[in-house]
């Protein structure tokens, strides 16, 4: 009866194993890289229901097969509608937020995601930064990670420094995405629709919905990325 069981849970593993592996490569790169909260409730149910499809013989397996494929399903159609609807997206995931600027700890933002100074310091430490001061910008990113800008004075040099290739260093902003304008962000860096559309129509764009992502940088440059082929625009390429 015991070596019964045994071989029970033994086929399971080699059946089980291999669906869950299939269905996650299924999921896409997504669920298991930068782990937004969703596909990380995604994970631990997956493997909530495998444990308990191997180590109970008395839970029904192709019921645990079935959910195993139902869930990830579901984890793929919510990952599309991410993809195609911005406000869903940033509404089943924590939003990017500024926890050190100018050398300076935002105490506020620090304290509404719960995290302490300790657990700041530690992760500006795992970058390398080991004086606060050092730091331009620092942001606790949707995945818990941070990203942090040096001060330029301390920032490690690089070919551009060395003027191999002459260019300020910083960082760019986002001001359209998904052919939306985003007011905040450009009212933050006195930027207003008319400059912007006259930049984006000297570059040879009319169209705002064509463009999936625009980003400027401090000396005013665009950068684009075209969701949908712009007519003017191909026709500026040619």
């Amino acid at each position: 009866m015991l070596f019964q069981e045994f071989a029970l849970v033994t086929g399971r593993i080699l059946t089980i194993l291999p669906l869950l592996l299939f269905m996650t490569l299924t999921m896409g790169k997504r669920s298991i890289g930068q782990v937004p909260i969703f596909d990380f409730l995604v994970i631990v149910t997956l493997a909530s229901v495998t444990g308990a499809d191997i180590a109970d013989p008395s839970v029904s397996h192709i019921h645990t097969a079935y959910a195993i494929v139902a869930i990830a399903l579901f984890q793929k159609i919510v990952a599309l509608n991410v993809i195609r609807n911005r406000p869903f997206g940033k509404w089943i995931t924590f939003e990017p937020t500024v926890v050190v600027k100018d050398g300076k700890i935002i105490v506020d933002n620090v304290a509404s995601i719960r995290y302490s100074i300790d657990n700041i310091l530690q992760m500006l430490r795992q970058k390398d930064v080991f004086d606060i001061g050092d730091v331009k910008l620092a942001i606790i990113e949707a995945n818990g990670d941070i990203s942090v800008q040096r001060k330029p004075e301390k920032s490690i040099p690089n070919m551009e420094d060395l003027g191999i290739n002459k260019k300020n260093l910083g960082i760019s902003y986002p001001v359209i995405i998904e052919g939306k304008m985003r007011e905040e962000v450009m009212k933050e860096l006195g930027l207003t629709k008319e400059s912007l559309r006259k930049q984006l129509e000297g570059m040879g764009v009319i169209r705002l919905d064509t463009i999936f992502l625009c980003t400027i940088n401090h000396e005013g440059d665009l950068q684009l990325a075209f969701s949908s082929k712009d007519e003017s625009h191909e026709l500026v390429q040619h």
